[in-house]
């Protein structure tokens, strides 16, 4: 029997409260979790408990991702979204520790599986193959978040107290390896069907290695694992919804992979990442005006994300809301759209203009969007960025994508004037460097 207590010195979590600031938590030198590996039961248990870390993950990814870049920007007093929307994040920020605590947490879980399923006799062999692949995909989606958000990353691949306590950060190259590595051993082992989408599924490690080889411009590999989920080979036949609105809905024909959220932490209701709270009850996050310039100037329906209201406007309130997250909505992690949108760009990128246009435009002709005629690489490009822009709006991509793309700094730049190098990555936190002596002096520049 096997129990899982282990020291979680990374362990931060994000405390969002609905009438006041976010609180840091306090450190905790240890935290023993009650998980025990008796039986396949159990571990299902624990591996339950990987998709509640996927879920906090998820929804601090899309503050990064959008509110670090030019979609949303502060509207409250939560100085740790002051502090990303003005571009002057802390090391003491309270969503860098959020997403460096929550994947840490994901990985020691990930590590106890891996090293305690291999040892228990009252498993067949396809059952342990089969949680070994669970516990590897969310390992190497936990990685692909961080060390895109943070860049170098202690590499973590035990449950040994004493080895982990004095850990230096990885390079970005053996991280990524690591990641490839997690994702390539997932695949095909997994169930390709599942009663929904809230459940991984092989569709989802192949859209995961869709996205992972984009960013690494590996365009053969991202177009081949795209088209893979385009054409269902070795997944569910996902379908395009016929209107955008559809997206929207809790489990749609085009869902791949979505977070479902249980009653304590719903996106609307959780006191602890609470998307709906931040945008539309407290509304301590709003769209920038440059955003909703793009949905208004884009065509179509995607602009169902976005509401409007004139009696909100002061100050530096524009009057509109993300209203993309309802009280008891899910959120999605993977949609068939985004592989439609990956294919394009890896094909234009193979000079391949064609097939790209013609894959981006089954995206624009959803959402009621004329067809684009675009015949040059470089506009074909940024009509692909523009797409992704609105088509995966508030899912946590705008500022990865334009780090990925080498473009961050000439858009950043012209929205703000506080965008500086620093910005290109979150800080390291500092209880994090305090805590762990491999970390001394290692801090992202500029923090």
């Amino acid at each position: 029997m096997k129990k899982l207590s282990i020291n979680l010195f990374f362990a931060g979590v994000l405390l969002i409260a609905s009438c006041q600031e976010v609180l840091e938590p306090q450190p905790n030198d240890r935290i023993t979790n009650d998980l025990v590996l008796t039986d396949a039961g159990s571990v299902r248990t624990v591996i339950t408990s990987l998709y509640r870390g996927l879920a906090n993950l998820q929804a601090v990814q899309i503050i990064a991702a959008d509110m670090t870049a030019d979609h949303l920007t502060h509207n409250g007093t939560f100085t740790q979204y002051i502090e990303v929307g003005t571009k002057d994040m802390s090391a003491s920020n309270g969503s860098a520790n959020a997403m460096w605590g929550t994947i840490y947490s994901m990985l020691y879980t990930v590590n106890f599986l891996l090293e305690g399923v291999p040892e228990m006799d009252n498993l067949v062999d396809s059952q342990k193959e089969l949680f070994l692949a669970y516990a590897r995909f969310f390992r190497g989606y936990g990685y692909f978040v961080g060390v895109n958000t943070f860049g170098d990353m202690p590499l973590v691949l035990s449950t040994d107290i004493t080895a982990n306590r004095d850990i230096p950060r990885s390079p970005k190259a053996e991280v990524i390896a690591q990641i490839e590595a997690d994702l390539l051993f997932a695949l095909d082992k997994v169930p390709e069907e599942s009663f929904n989408s809230g459940d991984l599924t092989n569709g989802a490690v192949k859209a995961a290695l869709a996205r992972f080889y984009l960013y690494q411009e590996n365009w053969d590999k991202a177009d081949e694992f795209a088209t893979d989920v385009i054409d269902g080979v070795g997944t569910t036949d996902y379908e395009l919804e016929a209107n955008f609105g559809d997206v929207l809905t809790d489990f749609s024909r085009e869902s791949i992979l979505e977070i479902v959220y249980s009653a304590n932490d719903n996106p609307g209701t959780s006191t602890n990442y609470g998307l709906n709270n931040l945008f539309s009850t407290r509304r301590e996050i709003i769209p920038t005006n440059d955003i909703v310039t793009t949905f208004q100037s884009s065509g179509g329906d995607r602009e169902a994300v976005l509401t409007f209201d004139p009696n909100l406007i002061k100050g530096s309130d524009n009057g509109w809301t993300v209203s993309r997250y309802g009280p008891f909505d899910n959120v999605p992690v993977f949609r068939l759209a985004e592989m439609y949108l990956i294919r394009a760009e890896a094909r234009a990128q193979k000079n391949n203009l064609n097939s790209a246009r013609s894959d981006l435009n089954i995206i624009r002709q959803r959402s009621g969007v004329d067809p684009t005629d675009t015949n040059t690489k470089n506009l074909l490009l940024l009509e692909i960025e523009r797409e992704r822009q609105v088509e995966l709006g508030f899912e946590g991509h705008r500022w990865y994508d334009l780090k990925r793309t080498g473009r961050v700094n000439e858009v950043m730049r012209a929205f703000t004037p506080n965008w500086s190098d620093k910005n290109l990555l979150w800080p390291v936190p500092l209880r994090e460097i305090q805590n762990n002596p491999g970390l001394a002096g290692s801090q992202n520049p500029g923090y």
